[in-house]
């Protein structure tokens, strides 16, 4: 029996390595926006309380929703543009 190179360009079936990859990518997903939230918030809380302001915790609020849910719907096109799966 004559030893045969596997062929580079031939993609092996990983199934289940394919599968918790997946659900790796779907839990960064929905953790990355409450986080941000959350840290936002906690630095604007911090902010209020050394700056003897009331407003900057809503600002950080507001950013960090916004930097949250910039970087969750980079995160899905960038999943999509591979096609490796659907969201």
């Amino acid at each position: 029996m004559a030893f045969q190179t596997p062929d580079p360009k031939e993609k092996r079936d990983n199934g289940g390595l394919k599968t918790l990859v997946q659900a790796e990518k779907m839990m960064q997903i929905a953790i990355m926006l409450p986080a941000a939230v959350f840290i936002g918030y906690i630095l604007g809380y911090w902010l209020d309380k050394t700056l003897h302001q009331n407003w900057i915790s809503i600002a950080g609020l507001v950013l960090g929703g916004a930097a949250g849910l910039t970087s969750v719907v980079r995160m899905v096109l960038h999943t999509g543009k591979d096609g490796e799966g659907d969201i």
